[in-house]
């Protein structure tokens, strides 16, 4: 099994093949990060991550990407508590925990409007199939988990990025080439 540091080492690695990369990062908690759902637990327990969460987590804020939790649980209490037993509280710049019947883009909207990162510069990991399809929509990269982050979603992420990010650019020199010849004025 691979430590935290060689986790982060392998993720940091994996960052440098790609010439581009999110701004934000954000995380789905329960079956993403953490392997239960805190709505069952007490927050007097100990609680852990899946095997690659912590040296993911780290890689990224090696890289200067930030992070992110977008958490429907309605026990907002026992996941920020569980956060900082783990010690990764402070990593996160926001933290959307809030019960939805929906699907999370009102968290998205919060995300963006406390930190200003356009949708289309966000990935998201998410263990259900409603939240990777409604926020995906909003324009961010959504990877759906089996068994929590690992360096195969994020790799898998990074390159579902990359493809997204490219296609736009792409999109947007094809449309600035349009306009600059359907717009000029006639002499």
């Amino acid at each position: 099994m691979l430590t935290d540091k060689k986790v982060k080492n392998e993720a940091i690695e994996t960052m440098g093949l790609f010439q581009f990369l999110p701004r934000l990062v954000v995380f789905d908690l329960d079956y993403t990060l953490w392997p239960f759902c805190c709505e069952c637990r007490s927050k007097h327990e100990m609680p852990s991550l899946y095997p690659h969460a912590k040296g993911i987590l780290h890689a990224l804020k090696d890289k200067s990407i930030d992070v992110a939790v977008a958490s429907r649980s309605p026990t907002a209490d026992i996941a920020n508590t569980f956060l900082d037993k783990l010690g990764i509280k402070s990593m996160f710049v926001a933290k959307e925990i809030f019960s939805s019947w929906i699907h999370k883009t009102d968290h998205f909207h919060r995300i963006n409007q406390r930190t200003g990162v356009p949708y289309n510069a966000m990935l998201f990991f998410d263990d259900e199939n409603r939240n990777i399809e409604a926020v995906s929509k909003m324009g961010v990269t959504s990877i759906l988990v089996r068994k929590g982050v690992t360096l195969s979603s994020l790799r898998e992420g990074l390159s579902k990025f990359s493809q997204n990010l490219a296609s736009v650019r792409r999109n947007k020199q094809k449309w600035l080439k349009f306009s600059q010849k359907s717009g000029s004025p006639e002499k």
